[in-house]
């Protein structure tokens, strides 16, 4: 079935896994390069996903990565009792199916497998003066047997003898209850069988049993398919929250790479916090105020309009390599903020009024900002058109930078301007007003007069 694409260069099939699982395989599929084929992994991973979905009996998922067969959604359900906490997983996958982009919905219990359920008569075995472990080890010669003693065998090797019940008569119910329990009693200990404290039925049970924090636990794994991970995981919780309803002592937690993802976000939240606070203190310094910094500050949430929009209209969802490129713009967008505001400033100092210096700042920085703009922009270009073996997964990086930047470039030359002029003629009146005095402007600088700025900023403007 994968052999017969063109986008396929071989297949190699694993059968079983640890331990005793001979109803499981796996199916290794490698691509031939990116530049060789039309289709993305993507596509080739949907298209061979609608085919397998014909088969009738036939349990399957798609996993890409270095966890092969781990799935991207894990939803994990705790709680005590098996029987509910299964009822309870089946409705939370009966949801998850019913949500555009969950596919490969399953359960990491792996279905049922026959088991015998022994239920004891607690109020009669509690009269006679037998305990759950006295039951446990009464089965235990039927199951794991019990070590009897050693063998020589005529070659001269000493052997270890166990003896437990034949093959068929464990699944023979009226065998297990007529297996001899051990009672106390005034005389002396006294054997009765089995089935008169118990009641052994045959059932059915999970063939896997997991734990978390000393709980049992289910999860209910799923991919996604055309959409991005945390719009199916949001709409999945939110239809668990309306339809299924947890008794007291059951609840869910995320898994995966949902709760990876929830990780690294903290973690970049926390360094793009570290690193406008940073870059702040550094502009205290430089311009010698605490006030006139939120002004170039303010560079940084115009470029994450860019950022949303950019990745809107590519398709690509906000995930850690964008996230990376929204740390990289911390520290690129303010770049033409501090040079607007800096030349302004100088401006200002030798003698020109605030917005006509401004507004020459805007004039005069307009070209150094578009060169530096432009050559980012350039360079950003191979990695956001994802070229090469795994540009796909580095594409969102240089999409989330291009569109910042362009953003941050065009709101900079209007907005930045705007906020400085208004924080700073607040900072004059409450200075003004704080002294008793009226509020004053510099003497307008006459049209044709020269300009005399300091060396510093004819270095820059150079």
């Amino acid at each position: 079935m994968a052999r017969k694409r063109p986008e396929v260069a071989y297949t190699y099939i694993a059968m079983g896994r640890d331990g005793d699982v001979v109803d499981e395989g796996s199916v290794f599929v490698k691509l031939v390069p990116k530049a060789e084929r039309s289709r993305t992994q993507a596509a080739l991973e949907a298209d061979i996903r609608g085919e397998i979905a014909h088969i009738s009996g036939l349990l399957s998922s798609i996993s890409s990565g270095w966890n092969p067969g781990e799935k991207a959604i894990q939803i994990q359900l705790k709680g005590q009792q098996a029987v509910e906490l299964t009822r309870l997983a089946q409705q939370v996958a009966n949801e998850m199916r019913q949500v555009p982009g969950a596919v490969d919905v399953d359960l990491s219990t792996k279905g049922q497998k026959p088991e015998l359920e022994v239920q004891i008569d607690r109020g009669l075995a509690g009269s006679l003066g037998i305990t759950v472990g006295q039951v446990a080890q009464a089965l235990r010669p039927a199951f794991a047997g019990i070590d009897v003693g050693d063998w020589v065998d005529p070659s001269g090797e000493t052997r270890d003898v166990t003896i437990r019940l034949a093959p068929a008569s464990r699944t023979v119910v009226a065998d297990l209850e007529s297996m001899p329990l051990v009672v106390p009693g005034p005389n002396g200990p006294k054997t009765i069988p089995l089935g008169q404290v118990a009641h052994v039925a045959p059932g059915l049970g999970p063939a896997r049993i997991d734990h978390l924090d000393r709980d049992r636990v289910i999860n209910v794994e799923a991919n996604t398919e055309g959409r991005a991970l945390s719009a199916v995981v949001g709409d999945t919780m939110a239809r668990i929250e309306q339809n299924v309803k947890f008794p007291a002592g059951y609840g869910l937690s995320q898994g995966g790479q949902t709760a990876d993802q929830q990780e690294i976000f903290t973690q970049m939240f926390l360094a793009i916090g570290v690193a406008v606070m940073l870059m702040y203190f550094v502009l205290v310094v430089q311009f010698g105020s605490f006030l006139e910094p939120f002004s170039i500050l303010l560079s940084l949430p115009l470029s994450l309009i860019g950022v949303m929009l950019a990745l809107y209209f590519t398709g690509f969802p906000l995930e850690i390599m964008s996230m990376i490129g929204v740390v990289l713009l911390v520290g690129i967008v303010a770049k033409n903020a501090i040079l607007l505001i800096d030349f302004a400033k100088w401006s200002e100092e030798a003698g020109m009024e605030r917005r006509e210096a401004l507004i020459m700042a805007g004039r005069v920085r307009l070209r150094p900002i578009l060169m530096t703009t432009f050559a980012l922009v350039a360079g950003m270009i191979p990695v956001a058109m994802g070229s090469g073996e795994g540009g796909d997964f580095r594409a969102p990086l240089g999409i989330a930078v291009i569109g910042g930047v362009i953003t941050s470039t065009l709101l900079t030359l209007l907005v930045i301007p705007t906020v400085y002029e208004s924080l700073a003629d607040t900072r004059d009146w409450i200075i003004a007003r704080f002294k008793g005095e009226k509020r004053h402007h510099k003497k307008a600088h006459e049209p044709g007069a020269p300009l005399v700025a300091p060396d510093r900023a004819r270095l820059t403007d150079a």
